[in-house]
């Protein structure tokens, strides 16, 4: 499901969408900043000029692979001319353009992806677009920081739990007599246990595969992973004082891996965090 949110420009309500695709700028807010009671047709006009068609028609090539390229040549001989039309709808229906769609309803209006809807404020007006692109920015760095606060607090309650997990390590595994060098490679066997069951890898092959990386493998997770690990130190702890042998916990752990991490991924949602905090 897209997100929408808005920023407001020189007083003008503007609805940003993320989507599939990158983010999509309500191009008909936009020309209500030119005129308040009519802005579709601010942007009919502006889709009349050749030189609009030509962009458009640069940027569907580049971004979209089924673009109808064929049908620019009828198009750009017309565009310009008085009895020349366009809309968003027909240059949808005509070129199969993902650049700019159409929303009906509440909230209705004409979309373009960001690189299009600054070229539109360009021709509303430079000083419009110099406030746009300065709100949209904002818009993003908020968002950046949202995204890093839910992610350090995925990775703090894998910490939390971690500490769980080590108790129930040192209460049914680590016998009381070994020394610290001792228990430390029973811990690191525990955690790699998790990190193979999570993975597929131990921390080493990681290290072996990612030796430019910094950091660890866990600080390599994505934000779904970083769900599931949590969720697996507490179910390792339990599984500890039934006094599972380590072979069979990684199988039963590994399975719930599988599981936990299918249905995230099914999450609309919470892969979208995810993509945009990998793309941070």
């Amino acid at each position: 499901m897209a997100k929408k949110e808005n920023i407001t420009v020189q007083g003008t309500k503007i609805d940003v969408v993320n989507k599939v695709g990158g983010e999509y700028i309500c191009i008909t807010d936009i020309a209500r900043h030119k005129n308040p009671k009519e802005p579709k047709d601010v942007v009919k006009n502006w889709m009349r000029s050749r030189g609009t068609i030509e962009f458009l028609a640069l940027w569907e090539r580049i971004h979209n692979p089924n673009f109808k390229g064929v049908e620019i040549d009828p198009l750009l001989f017309e565009a310009g001319s008085n009895s020349f039309t366009m809309s968003p709808t027909k240059w949808i229906e005509i070129t199969n353009a993902t650049g700019i769609y159409t929303k009906t309803g509440s909230g209705g209006g004409s979309y373009a992806h960001k690189d299009i809807a600054f070229e539109f404020a360009s021709w509303i007006s430079s000083e419009f677009k110099l406030y746009l692109l300065l709100e949209f920015q904002r818009l993003k760095e908020d968002e950046q920081q949202r995204l890093s606060l839910e992610w350090n607090l995925q990775r703090t309650l894998a910490k939390v739990n971690y500490r769980i997990h080590t108790d129930a390590i040192k209460l049914h595994i680590i016998p009381p007599t070994v020394t610290k060098e001792q228990a430390n490679m029973i811990y690191a066997s525990e955690a790699d246990l998790l990190n193979v069951a999570l993975f597929g890898k131990t921390a080493q092959q990681w290290r072996i595969e990612n030796p430019n990386v910094k950091g660890n493998i866990r600080d390599d997770a994505t934000l779904e992973q970083l769900v599931v690990l949590s969720n697996l130190e507490s179910i390792n702890a339990l599984l500890i004082r039934q006094e599972l042998l380590q072979g069979e916990r990684l199988v039963q752990l590994n399975l719930v891996a599988i599981t936990q991490l299918q249905s995230l991924f099914a999450n609309t949602h919470i892969r979208n965090l995810s993509e945009r905090n990998n793309n941070q």
